[in-house]
């Protein structure tokens, strides 16, 4: 059975990314309605998936390839809901794939790392706060590819080819901004809760993960100073933008890769 919902997500999610893709180009725009339709069957089979997957007896299967699965979950169900308010259309179809890729990981990738969450209350306002962080810098990382992919077709003789799809650059980077600063809140929060209720921060195992989060918030406090005194905006918000993404998915997955699927 939990074969068959990963199945069924993917293949919705697949269907999805078709739909919004096949019409890109077109004058009247993807069939969005259909899509979004798609790609709810898909996240609802993601989540059925995933309580399977997780939930096991005892403890809770938090496996690199699971918690991947389950931050992509919450991102296509972040970007599902404001797909109505958000000039997100041009993002779904790489949100669908990449939730797509996830599921078949935690389907058929051998990784393992049971926990004992419910024994300790602060490791889950940890754990939530860094998943919800993490998840809301990488929709802002996807929104600045968005701006720099906007900024090179303004610049083309055939940006008309995209216009029914592309939002205004001014609206994106709005919401950029607006998401790098909601995410660096919450990374900060959940380096606290990680302090105040963790006592290994800084034990042989996890002292990577503590500083290469706290140099992904130093990066993003540069690029939120920078934009708010400096006016920085275009490639230096991009470029920290990528840059803290990637240190902060180093930090949470780089040592677990390793460990449980390298090694």
């Amino acid at each position: 059975m939990t074969t068959l919902f990963a199945i069924t997500g993917v293949c919705f999610y697949i269907l999805a990314a078709v739909v919004l893709m096949g019409r890109f180009v077109h004058k009247q725009g993807p069939n969005k309605t259909l899509a979004l339709t798609l790609a709810c069957l898909g996240a609802a089979a993601h989540m059925i998936f995933l309580t399977n997957a997780i939930m096991l007896s005892p403890g809770q299967n938090m496996s690199i390839t699971n918690v991947l699965s389950l931050v992509a979950c919450l991102i296509t169900i972040s970007m599902l809901i404001s797909a109505s308010l958000l000039p997100n259309i041009i993002l779904l179809p790489v949100v669908f794939g990449f939730s797509a890729m996830t599921i078949l990981a935690s389907l058929w990738v051998p990784a393992s790392h049971i926990m004992h969450i419910e024994l300790q209350p602060g490791l889950v306002v940890h754990v939530t706060l860094s998943l919800f962080a993490y998840g809301t810098l990488v929709i802002a990382f996807l929104y600045a590819l968005q701006m720099s992919f906007i900024t090179h077709r303004l610049k083309q003789k055939g940006a008309s080819l995209l216009h029914s799809s592309l939002p205004p650059l001014m609206l994106v980077e709005g919401v950029l901004f607006k998401l790098l600063l909601v995410g660096t809140v919450l990374l900060v929060v959940s380096l606290i809760s990680g302090f105040i209720f963790l006592d290994d921060m800084f034990s042989k195992m996890y002292a990577h993960k503590t500083v290469l989060s706290i140099a992904a918030l130093v990066v993003y406090l540069i690029l939120l100073a920078g934009q708010q005194i400096w006016g920085w905006r275009g490639k230096q918000v991009i470029a920290l933008t990528v840059t803290g993404v990637i240190l902060l998915t180093l930090a949470y997955f780089g040592s677990r890769l390793v460990r449980e699927v390298l090694l």
